[in-house]
């Protein structure tokens, strides 16, 4: 009987041990699942940050690269703003004494052309087939062109007059950019920066004291560009300086650069009439 409860008793040992390895066992593989699935939640995770970085930093790029852009427009819509508005003062010019022009007749050259008239002092250049000549003082080029036709009219069938502004006689300025008047001005005295700015209305709230500049072409007729410290001048730190005729004073603003104006600019023959350096 003894041994009978013994042999039991060795039994349910066993059968206890035997449960207890299995459980352990599965725990253990339970704790290798969950080690991999940790591992591949967080390489799954850090995958997903590096993308997100990356796509931060692309975003980034394109706001970069939009700014940049935002930028460019600003640049060209200045630039043609001031080329235009140099076109547009020349088709309302008023011609006076020492501007020089130039009159073509279309298929009558050279007979009926003249070239490079300078505008002598009581405004009446001299024409052929018209005796007295042809007074301009205070006309523009279309205005003198259809006088002329008229004239014409009584010799010649139909003529087509062309009259163009070679270049301006007066001394003139501008001050451009953001400025509250921007504008073409008369040098009839001497003029400092301050003041052209000042008449120009004063800078508007886009510009800034701190991007001020003088253009002046050269007698080859390249731009050479001047930087004005207008806070200095102001503040009583150096003296201030006085325009010389055909100047041009850009007053800059947030994305505004004067190298793309002057670049704009350079390609209209109007800004070389009305301020010197010959045409092209």
């Amino acid at each position: 009987m003894k041994a009978v409860k013994l042999i039991q008793g060795i039994i349910l040992v066993t059968l206890l041990g035997s449960i207890l390895s299995i459980g352990i066992f599965a725990q253990g593989e339970n704790d290798k699942k969950t080690k991999k699935e940790r591992d591949r939640i967080a390489k799954s995770d850090k995958t997903s940050d590096s993308k997100d970085v990356k796509t931060d930093a692309k975003d980034s790029t394109n706001v970069n690269a939009d700014a940049k852009n935002v930028a460019t427009v600003d640049d060209d819509e200045e630039a043609k703003k001031v080329g235009q508005y140099y076109e547009n003062y020349l088709k309302e010019y008023r011609l006076g004494p020492n501007d020089v022009i130039s009159v073509s007749v279309f298929q009558q050259c050279p007979d009926y052309c003249i070239s490079n008239e300078v505008i002598p002092p009581d405004a009446t250049i001299s024409y052929p087939l018209i005796r007295d000549g042809v007074f301009v003082y205070q006309k523009t080029v279309n205005e003198v062109a259809k006088e002329i036709e008229k004239e014409l009219s009584e010799y010649i069938i139909n003529p087509s007059v062309r009259v163009t502004l070679v270049k301006a006689g007066s001394a003139r300025y501008s001050v451009m950019g953001k400025v509250n008047v921007p504008g073409v001005r008369i040098m009839d005295r001497r003029v400092s920066i301050n003041e052209a700015i000042l008449e120009a209305g004063g800078i508007s709230k886009e510009g800034t004291r701190k991007k001020v500049f003088i253009a002046r072409i050269n007698p080859q007729g390249f731009y050479g560009t001047e930087e004005i410290d207008l806070v200095a001048i102001e503040q009583g730190k150096i003296p201030t300086i006085f325009l010389q005729p055909g100047d041009q004073v850009f007053v800059g603003g947030k994305g505004i650069t004067l190298g793309k104006i002057l670049d704009y600019v350079g390609k209209f023959s109007a800004a070389r009439i009305l301020f010197g350096g010959g045409i092209f």
